[in-house]
């Protein structure tokens, strides 16, 4: 692992062939430690996936830079609309003349067209892009866990999938990679913040993620994950269809 910046203990991690995991720790007031995380995917057509926020911009560019000259950036993709996601992205386009915004045709529609300096590439489901050696193929996920635009990329070459808020752990993420559980850690944060949607279609949608067999899990918040990621995301929708019905239990029960 490599420190990019010691103020803030923005570090760089190499989690797979070529993919790289820039973490940066922060403390919330109130809430204790929390991590934001940047995956760079180094090839022909580099890319960049989540932007961090606008007011990260510094710190996650002294990290790609560690890495890879931020100008030969070609993609600067993200799940969802969210300041976490793409809050930099145009700071992001102008630091790199020759990339473009990477996201799925709502993002598009609804926001990033709107948005940004320049004009996105449009992904639809199951799309895939050749970066050189790595492959990326783009997920819609609407709603899962939030935001109608949502989706994910999955890299086949590494069969790493670039899960989002999927499996959010508390805590600064010092453990680049883990392969210890995440979904007890998740799943109490996700009960605490109450952040997914409660879509109809969770179990839909984790399993079409989980048909890819990811090998790697590389999520936003907290470590990323290695081993039978198809096993874990199905294990992560039966835990939403049972607090879904604890829900509906609920809700029905008379006043």
């Amino acid at each position: 692992m490599t420190v990019t910046n010691p103020q803030s203990g923005t570090n760089v991690h190499e989690i797979g062939d070529q993919i790289y995991r820039i973490n940066t720790p922060v403390e919330i007031a109130g809430a204790g430690g929390f991590s934001f995380n940047q995956y760079l995917i180094v090839d022909d057509e580099p890319l960049l996936f989540h932007t961090g926020p606008r007011k990260m911009f510094a710190l996650v560019r002294e990290a790609v830079a560690s890495v890879v000259p931020v100008e030969k950036l070609r993609h600067i993709g993200f799940s969802h609309v969210e300041a976490d996601e793409c809050g930099s992205l145009n700071e992001w386009l102008r630091a790199a003349p020759q990339s473009a915004p990477l996201c799925g045709s709502v993002a598009a529609m609804v926001s990033i067209d709107d948005l940004t300096d320049r004009k996105p590439r449009v992904l639809s489901d199951g799309d895939l892009l050749s970066l050189g050696k790595h492959r990326v193929r783009w997920f819609d996920t609407p709603h899962l866990p939030h935001a109608w635009e949502c989706g994910y990329l999955f890299e086949e070459r590494t069969s790493t999938l670039l899960c989002g808020d999927l499996f959010t752990q508390g805590g600064t993420g010092h453990t680049a990679v883990t392969e210890s559980d995440i979904l007890g850690p998740s799943e109490a944060f996700r009960r605490g913040m109450d952040y997914f949607s409660h879509t109809k279609n969770a179990r839909m949608l984790l399993e079409k993620l989980a048909s890819a067999n990811p090998k790697t899990l590389a999520c936003m918040h907290g470590s990323a994950w290695r081993g039978d990621g198809a096993l874990l995301l199905r294990a992560l929708a039966d835990e939403l269809s049972a607090s879904d019905i604890m829900l509906e239990a609920l809700t029905d029960e008379p006043s």
